[in-house]
């Protein structure tokens, strides 16, 4: 890697261990550990199950959006401060900029996700526990990506922040969506349904379908297989590369 990219990650990494994102980190971890104990003493059977099932959603939603909105304020923070302006005046090439924000970014996502992880050890086993944070990582790096890609496209916090939660939520829901278009209760045959089921499916073949990532059930029923995760991982990877290449090609568009 090219040491002005290594460079770059480094002080993306460092920034982030002194601002207020580990201590938010801690603080949501330990009230959601707190929760699902709560959970645990309200439980009539299996409470062991339903606390360890309610603190994984809660910590995989938290650590969406703790990523997400550490990206997005980041880089608007940059742009404002035209720091972005000084980095480009100094002859570094606009791709070592994307890809040394996206390398920092993506060691902050894996972090998150070890963090995360760590508390179910005592909840789940360890290989269920590995596979669950193994795909959270993943999860975080698309979205890390996809947040990296809304702001430098659109430039301000709000509309990218709006972008990335309807991304995210879309592709949550997307399963659902398809098998609400494929199995209508009415009218199934006419020329609307036959659009929108178009639509949808085109939808599925550019959107993740990450209801099937990080799944809470590899920890109270049991973990999948490797060789199952293994695709998801690659697809997870495949999607980085494409919303960076995207990133940089809309980057090289702008003027600064």
């Amino acid at each position: 890697m090219d040491s002005r990219i290594t460079a770059i990650a480094r002080y993306t990494l460092i920034e982030a261990m002194r601002t207020r994102l580990p201590a938010l980190v801690l603080v949501t971890l330990l009230a959601l550990l707190a929760s699902s104990f709560f959970m645990e003493t309200i439980a009539v059977v299996e409470g062991n199950r339903l606390q360890a099932g309610f603190y994984a959603a809660g910590v995989r939603l938290a650590s969406v959006f703790i990523a997400a909105i550490y990206v997005l304020v980041s880089l608007t923070r940059e742009f404002n401060d035209k720091g972005l302006d000084v980095l480009l005046a100094l002859d570094l090439p606009r791709s070592h900029y994307i890809l040394g924000k996206l390398a920092g970014f993506l060691a902050i996502a894996a972090l998150v996700a070890v963090a995360a992880a760590l508390p179910l050890a005592w909840f789940a086993p360890l290989p269920a526990v590995a596979l669950w944070a193994a795909s959270l990582a993943v999860e975080l790096a698309i979205v890390v990506a996809l947040a990296l890609f809304a702001i430098v496209t659109l430039n301000q916090l709000t509309p990218a922040a709006s972008f990335v939660l309807a991304f995210y939520l879309l592709a949550r829901s997307l399963t659902a969506v398809r098998l609400m278009s494929a199995h209508p209760l009415s009218g199934a045959d006419t020329l609307f349904h036959q659009v929108i089921r178009f639509m949808v499916e085109t939808l599925a073949l550019v959107v993740p379908a990450l209801d099937a990532w990080t799944q809470t059930a590899w920890l109270v029923n049991g973990p999948a297989a490797w060789s199952a995760i293994l695709p998801l991982l690659g697809l997870g990877a495949l999607y980085v590369v494409l919303l960076t290449a995207a990133t940089m090609f809309d980057f090289y568009r702008k003027n600064f």
